[in-house]
């Protein structure tokens, strides 16, 4: 019965939206600043151009550094700007 609810929890998880990005911050406790950069085509001009947005993250134990490449995923509001959380660091800066 146990593992039955475990499995229930993991799939809604999955279900949450989940980004990659890149710490631009992390001077805050426990919180990192998240850029996400997207590259799209202008509609009617055909140009690409480079669309950047900043996520605030929860870091619970404070372990990813400026410059590493993160994935986040969507949370409740854990405070006025934070609703994401860090799932993993994907490449450690040098």
């Amino acid at each position: 019965m146990r593992e039955d609810k475990n499995i229930v929890k993991e799939k809604f998880r999955k279900s949450r939206k989940q980004k990659k990005g890149i710490v631009i911050s992390d001077k805050m406790n426990k919180t990192i600043l998240v850029s996400e950069t997207k590259r799209i085509k202008h509609k009617y001009y055909g140009k690409s151009i480079i669309k950047k947005k900043k996520y605030m993250a929860h870091d619970e134990k404070n372990i990813s550094k400026n410059g590493d490449e993160v994935k986040i995923m969507e949370t409740r509001p854990l405070s006025k700007n934070k609703c994401w959380r860090l799932i993993s660091i994907l490449k450690k800066s040098k």
